[in-house]
């Protein structure tokens, strides 16, 4: 019988940073864009479209 690990990582790199940058936006220590704050968050999401869409080429080229 094999033993099955479940690791749950609530929080990754882009939504500490995320979280950090809203928070200091929130208290006046910076003067950012709010899109600079969420430019974590925006980098995540873009990388994530970017190798969906390699996957879903490269799986039609193999079809």
């Amino acid at each position: 019988m094999t033993k099955t690990q479940v690791n749950f990582n609530l929080m990754g790199f882009f939504e500490t940073l995320t979280l950090i940058f809203a928070i200091a936006k929130i208290l006046g220590c910076i003067t950012w864009s709010w899109w600079w704050v969420f430019a974590p968050i925006l980098v995540h999401v873009v990388l994530f479209v970017v190798v969906l869409i390699i996957v879903c080429v490269v799986a039609a080229l193999a079809a």
